[in-house]
């Protein structure tokens, strides 16, 4: 790592803790401001009047939802921010290392965290999590990462001037891949700004499954608002066969209103320093894995799951009815697995490969077991499998 490199991480690294709440009172006119005025685009753009109706009383009740409900629907005409559990790439055939190319954007985009409500999320490609990156052990991985929708002259992002990017923290972005070895992850090198684009190259040495975020001031403030991801490094003989693999990630939210509070959600700041988020959500909204975007596979299938939390409250995944057959933790695919599991610990910045064989048709739930999590703040997934029971297993 070159001189000025360093200096850049240690400048990244003191910007992240004194850029705490002493900025607050100073920033607070330019975000409510910029708030207000993503709030006009996405009332005009997506959100019918009876939906955006105050909910009386000021709080809701909650139930998590039983097998045979119905997730309630997705608003029509506003971005969809959930990523597909099944949007990954297919394991890797090749028994040769290769340069792998890896295109990433930033963007700021108000969309829908549950019906009625919508926030402003910054990710990368669009959504959250950003894009599974698979590669394999001896790769040479590069990384490019652009400030802003490549070619979205006329976007909302684009119309957005250097001082909005500033007032609302977000003037520049970057990528700490979790899977680098070096300082910063590559952060050091990739903190792009508005309109800019960066690359850097690393060896990929290590196999698992790790995270990537990004690193820029203030940089829980980023994570928080959902830019994170993960990066597989297969190992070189690769991963045993399986029929169905799924991607998820669990995400805290910090909201100014309370859970299910309609309108356009501010974040909040003061929030997420006393670790009280609102939304604990599975890929970016709530009821994003369930109903027709639910898991799905068959009995007597071979399942794996790669789950990892891209913010800053630990998980506790369970599946409710299901036993996981082999667990990798803390992304050690390498190590042999842990058996029969009923709930694992997810760190933040971390993640876990399970893999599990479906026996019994039906609809199974996917939790954070810390329930009031599921039941009342979005941890909620649906697993859905189809086909015949084996009697002799569940009657």
């Amino acid at each position: 790592m070159n001189r000025s490199s360093s200096l850049l991480l240690l400048i990244i690294a003191l910007g992240s803790l004194t850029s705490g709440c002493s900025d607050e009172a100073q920033n607070k006119a330019a975000l409510e401001k910029y708030a207000a005025n993503q709030a006009e685009k996405a009332k005009h753009q997506s959100m019918p009047t009876a939906e955006m109706t105050e909910h009386s009383g000021g709080g809701m009740q909650h139930s998590m939802p039983m097998p045979g409900e119905s997730a309630p629907p997705h608003q029509s005409g506003i971005d969809e921010i959930g990523r597909r559990a099944d949007d990954l790439p297919a394991p890797l055939s090749r028994t040769q290392p290769q340069l792998v190319s890896v295109d990433l954007y930033t963007d700021e985009l108000v969309a829908e965290m549950m019906p009625g409500v919508t926030y402003e999320y910054w990710t990368y490609n669009g959504k959250v999590p950003g894009p599974f990156i698979r590669v394999r052990s001896g790769d040479q991985v590069e990384i490019h990462l652009n400030h802003g929708k490549p070619g979205a002259a006329g976007a909302a992002h684009s119309e957005h001037t250097s001082d909005q990017h500033a007032a609302a923290g977000h003037s520049a972005h970057s990528i700490d891949l979790h899977a680098v070895v070096g300082p910063g992850g590559g952060a050091p090198l990739m903190q792009v700004e508005q309109g800019e684009q960066k690359s850097f190259r690393f060896k990929a040495t290590h196999p698992g499954i790790y995270v990537y975020h990004c690193a820029s001031p203030h940089v829980p403030t980023h994570i928080a608002n959902g830019m994170y991801g993960m990066i597989l490094v297969e190992p070189e003989q690769g991963l045993a066969k399986v029929d169905r693999e799924f991607y998820l990630m669990q995400g805290d939210f910090y909201t100014s209103g309370k859970y299910g509070d309609k309108g356009l959600q501010a974040f909040s700041k003061e929030k997420m320093l006393a670790e009280k988020p609102e939304y604990f959500l599975f890929n970016g909204r709530v009821g994003s894995l369930s109903g027709e975007r639910a898991l799905k596979a068959k009995v007597g299938e071979k399942i794996r799951l790669f789950v990892g939390v891209g913010s800053h409250v630990a998980a506790n995944f369970h599946i409710i009815g299901g036993i996981f057959d082999n667990l990798y933790p803390e992304g050690a695919i390498m190590n042999a697995p842990l058996k029969n599991v009923q709930t694992t610990v997810i760190a933040p910045g971390s993640a876990v490969m399970i893999e599990f064989t479906a026996e019994v048709p039906g609809k199974y739930l996917l939790v954070d077991h810390s329930l009031t999590r599921a039941i009342d703040k979005g941890a909620l997934a649906e697993l859905v499998i189809e086909g015949a029971a084996q009697p002799e297993l569940y009657r």
